[in-house]
């Protein structure tokens, strides 16, 4: 028997609702949406730096706690486990399952919509528990995936396959899922029979962009850049799917000592290997990098000290030309906010970008797996037509309004919970379809 729920108050579950990694980005992003359609909004996290009236915070829902990261250490690249390593998965299971109920008893939560945690494999104890507790409960759930497991070479060679088979993602009646491309649809579909919703990454293109003011004033200063140096800024992580060699190469190849490359962020929890090769390559191609992670934070403050601490909106403004060279993207978040700041922009055209955002119609500099001279020429031009920057970077935006904005988003959403509450009262306009007759009068 099918019930249909009212729903008031939605929690979110994840494993981290702090910083400016993609899903916390995102997160904040339905929230603010949600919140908006009348929706009360509550957390269920590892760890948050946000909305603390309205958040449970259980240290073993990070993927970073200290027996959540042993599990990972003997879970994956090798092909069987300890009946400890299953013990122990377990028992953290039941420790957050029940810190689950207690959640939702807490703050009476109608919807569940778990964030990345029953997609990636970080944390295999809260994706277990949050599969129970639904099968349990049947409580309404929007599964919003990220990025699978089956993405990620570091996941392929596993001995918990029973595991991931069960919870990254389930299959239960009460669960709807969403991607956020749409590769991710058919892979879905191709290895579970899931039928997901596609909602992409959005932006807020409603709202105005930061501009220069008077605390972001000194980014140039603070990064160590001259006033008339051209700013090329990398606004990621230094990981090795975001291709940052191929940033190092185009300042190289535009043989102009005024060109400076910015790395907003350092390579965060995915180790230092590729941080020390773009190190050595800049070197080898007497490219200077400007790393400063430490005066970027997700808020601004002033430190103790007197030192600003910036935002990553606050380097969009002084920026000339952002790279985003990426070999694989779920979606493309700097992209949104390159075309948000209007900003030209090097895309790598990664396969999520060929198949659900060119096609749309994005004017940008475009390679191919590799730098070349027409890039480079593209590139040049650009920075020397400001009209015809401005032109294409306009257009970017209108587009980018249509396709990628929070009203897409709300449109999305509203689909997927009337299919789990039915069409609430205050949506219903019976009088509308009164004229109407499903009797002829013939």
């Amino acid at each position: 028997m099918i019930t249909f729920t009212t729903i008031k108050n939605i929690g979110f579950v994840l494993t981290r609702f702090k910083g400016t990694d993609g899903v916390t980005l995102e997160t904040k992003k339905w929230m603010h949406v949600l919140t908006t359609m009348g929706y009360n909004c509550y957390f269920f996290v590892g760890i948050s730096d946000s909305q603390p009236e309205r958040t449970m915070i259980v240290p073993e829902a990070f993927f970073d706690h200290p027996d959540i990261r042993r599990i990972q250490e003997k879970c994956f690249g090798i092909p069987t486990r300890t009946s400890q390593i299953t013990d122990q998965i377990h028992c953290l299971r039941k420790k957050l399952k029940n810190d689950l109920y207690s959640f939702i008893e807490k703050f009476s939560i109608d919807m569940l919509i778990a964030e990345n945690a029953l997609t990636i494999p970080m944390n295999i104890p809260l994706g277990l528990a949050i599969t129970e507790l639904i099968a349990e409960m049947g409580i309404p759930t929007i599964a919003h995936h990220h990025d699978f497991y089956w993405e990620r070479e570091r996941f392929m060679v596993n001995c918990v396959q029973d595991f991931l088979s069960m919870a990254f993602p389930p299959n239960l009646p009460s669960i709807h899922h969403a991607v956020i491309n749409s590769q991710a649809d058919s892979n879905l579909s191709y290895r579970t029979g899931i039928s997901p919703y596609i909602i992409p990454n959005v932006f807020q293109y409603s709202a105005s962009a930061p501009f220069i003011d008077d605390f972001n004033k000194d980014v140039r200063k603070d990064l160590g850049l001259e006033e008339d140096d051209l700013f090329f800024l990398q606004p990621t992580r230094i990981v090795a799917r975001k291709g940052i060699e191929h940033s190092i190469e185009v300042v190289n190849r535009m043989n102009d000592p005024k060109v400076k490359l910015v790395i907003t962020h350092s390579a965060g929890d995915e180790g230092d290997e590729y941080h020390e090769r773009i190190i050595s390559y800049a070197k080898l191609l007497n490219v200077p990098l400007i790393i400063k992670p430490e005066i970027i934070e997700s808020k601004r403050r002033i430190t103790t000290d007197g030192k600003k601490i910036y935002t990553i909106w606050d380097m969009y403004p002084h920026a000339d030309f952002v790279t985003y060279p990426s070999l694989y993207e779920g979606f493309g978040n700097a992209f949104l906010e390159a075309i948000f700041f209007k900003k030209p922009i090097l895309v790598n055209r990664y396969s999520i970008f060929n198949q659900d955002i060119e096609p749309i119609g994005f004017h940008v500099v475009s390679m191919d797996g590799y730098v070349t001279d027409e890039v480079i020429k593209k590139i040049k031009h650009i920075l020397k037509h400001p009209e015809e920057r401005r032109r294409l970077v306009n257009n970017n935006y209108t587009l980018a309004s249509r396709f990628f904005s929070y009203e897409v988003l709300e449109q999305k959403l509203r689909t997927i919970i009337s299919n789990i509450e039915g069409i609430s009262n205050e949506r219903r306009d019976p009088a509308k379809w009164q004229h109407l007759s499903l009797l002829s009068d013939d």
